[in-house]
């Protein structure tokens, strides 16, 4: 997994950014998944963070994949951070 990628519903605009912690250890790599959803002229609304290990990050993106989530360019900015 890249140090940063984005899935989205296209249904609903639920959008996920995974991106890797520079905390850990790369031998042990973990990654922080936001979700929320980008709005028309405003900030997007963040709803959560988890913190999960490399391959359960790499679990949860095929899961959506799986649910008709698509690969999107970035939604919000890194100053949008929760």
């Amino acid at each position: 997994m890249r140090k940063q990628v984005w899935i989205q519903d296209p249904k609903t605009a639920s959008t996920a950014r995974f991106h890797w912690d520079p905390k850990s250890w790369s031998q042990d790599p973990w990654y922080f998944v936001d979700s929320g959803r980008p709005l028309t002229r405003a900030p997007p609304l963040l709803k959560t963070r988890r913190h999960m290990r490399r391959n359960d990050a790499r679990k949860l993106w095929l899961a959506l994949k799986e649910r008709g989530w698509r690969p999107v360019k970035p939604q919000w900015g890194a100053d949008v951070d929760p």
